[in-house]
């Protein structure tokens, strides 16, 4: 008897923690920064393939405003990705501090729901 009184109380104290809805909210969280991560990547390859000057402020911020768009973790993968490009990029590329800045204010622009076409120069193709 006392068997069977653990293990329903045991039974309970399971249930009652680790509920269907805190999984389905971690299970998004990851599909968003999944999705996020993606477009990262996109607008980072649409830079690449524009090569235009001027643009990578808009594409900065662009790639951002998409991943923010998906949730928490599309925020949060764009935040890492942004933070860790810029410190690779003012170490090895030598644009100094004052490029990063720049970059690094755009792409808080286009977390917070700014819209990247303050950063899109004139002639930039209407594709992008």
């Amino acid at each position: 008897m006392r068997l069977c009184v653990c293990f329903m109380l045991l039974s309970v104290v399971l249930c009652g923690s680790a509920d269907g809805f805190g999984l389905r909210r971690a299970g998004q969280f990851v599909r968003d920064a999944v999705g996020g991560t993606w477009d990262m990547y996109r607008a980072y390859r649409d830079m690449r393939e524009a090569n235009y000057i001027g643009a990578d402020k808009y594409f900065h911020a662009r790639g951002n405003y998409d991943a923010a768009r998906r949730g928490p973790g599309g925020a949060w993968a764009a935040k890492v990705i942004s933070d860790a490009r810029e410190g690779w990029q003012s170490s090895v590329s030598g644009r100094g501090a004052e490029d990063t800045l720049a970059d690094q204010e755009a792409n808080k622009w286009g977390r917070s729901g700014g819209d990247p076409n303050r950063y899109r120069p004139k002639g930039l193709p209407s594709k992008y």
